[in-house]
């Protein structure tokens, strides 16, 4: 059962950004494991039911083209897929909890996908009321963009700023919250990811088959 993330797994990460060295990970392990791991694996499995299996990354961070060699993520991420690249996002780390839905990435099918029902009254109607019931809601629109309208599409388009998306996200950062270590996290979260269910599922719609 998920009881909430305890204070220390934000203390380990702040800790962890200082001193993002294996032998700091290697005397800190057994914290990393109960107090961070543990907690988001339980999370997952709670909300299995209704959002779908999530998934748990590693804390390894990939440095082999990388200039920055610190070898360990300074977040625990958890993921729920429900297209490519598409699903919910869940992160703990010093600065508390951070929860997310959209699209990270995609394939040029996806992405022509995207800007084709962005382009079209209807599905691009859709999104556009979509995005600023999210942002009413108190949450972040981000995603990476297009400095110029892309190919085959004017600057003057009424959806340009939406069809200048790479990836498209809404998220919402709780700032150390005074609740993170009981299970008011959880309803938190569920709440949060089914404020954004209708942005997951106009992608998972628009993109899914792409």
């Amino acid at each position: 059962m998920f009881t909430g993330f305890p204070v220390a797994a934000l203390d380990f990460y702040e800790d962890l950004e200082a001193d993002n060295s294996k032998q700091f990970w290697t005397a800190h392990k057994a914290l990393y494991d109960d107090a961070v791991r543990a907690p988001m694996v339980a999370l997952l499995d709670e909300l299995e039911p209704e959002f779908g299996p999530g998934k748990v990354f590693r804390p390894y961070r990939d440095v082999r083209f990388a200039k920055d060699k610190s070898p360990y993520k300074t977040h625990q991420g958890g993921f729920v897929s429900v297209c490519p690249s598409g699903g919910w996002y869940v992160q703990v780390d010093a600065r508390g909890l951070f929860v997310a839905g959209g699209f990270y990435s995609a394939t040029p099918a996806q992405l022509a996908a995207y800007r084709t029902a962005v382009d079209a009254d209807l599905r691009g109607g859709q999104l556009e009321t979509i995005v600023a019931d999210l942002e009413a809601g108190g949450h972040q629109i981000g995603g990476d963009t297009l400095k110029t309208a892309p190919r085959g599409f004017t600057a003057d388009h009424p959806r340009i700023d939406l069809l200048r998306h790479k990836s498209l996200t809404a998220g919402r950062l709780f700032a150390s919250p005074d609740w993170i270590d009981s299970t008011r996290t959880l309803s938190e979260v569920r709440a949060s990811w089914e404020s954004m269910r209708p942005l997951v599922e106009w992608v998972t719609d628009v993109m899914g088959g792409a």
